[in-house]
């Protein structure tokens, strides 16, 4: 959903918990029918490959080549590595139900570390107009999303990031 597309979401509590969720429904189809049928045990790297370069084609086309959104405002998530753990926990241990429990964990587990290369340089902290904010909202307040009304936009008060009417310290 918008978690994945704005770099300015990315970094909410929602994206790192329900994106890894939804994005292991088809990396896990597509394994163990692979599995199943063919006993290879590359089936959900070989998906994520296929669904970063869908991705990748999407935002270049439809995000910079359309509207000139800046490639690292809406930079798809990089789910390789936990997909690389999901196929190794199958492969040495020829188990579905410990490749869904461990393999799934660690899917889950390494999403966020996973991320955090391209993530690292837009938490970085900047003072814009007198509040303090990340380089990923301030990228936000310049490149206005349309349907975004500004009552859903997340408001800064000094260290407490406030969205809705969750606070997060």
């Amino acid at each position: 959903g918008d978690w994945d597309f704005w770099s300015d979401w990315k970094d909410r509590r929602l994206w790192v918990t329900v994106l890894p969720i939804m994005g292991i429904t088809f990396p896990a189809a597509v394994q163990a029918v692979l599995w199943w049928r063919y006993r290879i045990a590359f089936g959900a790297t070989l998906c994520v490959l296929g669904l970063i370069f869908g991705e990748w084609v999407n935002r270049y086309f439809n995000f910079w080549g359309w509207t000139y959104f800046p490639i690292n405002f809406v930079f798809p998530s990089q789910l390789i590595p936990g997909a690389i753990v999901l196929d190794v926990v199958l492969l040495v241990s020829n188990s579905m139900q410990l490749t869904a429990v461990v393999g799934g964990l660690g899917f889950g587990l390494l999403f966020y570390p996973g991320n955090w290369p391209m993530m690292a340089p837009l938490h970085l902290p900047v003072e814009y107009n007198g509040m303090m904010m990340t380089l990923a909202d301030l990228s936000g307040y310049h490149y206005v999303r349309t349907g975004m009304p500004e009552y859903i936009r997340m408001v800064e008060k000094g260290t407490l990031r406030t969205f809705g009417k969750d606070v997060a310290p």
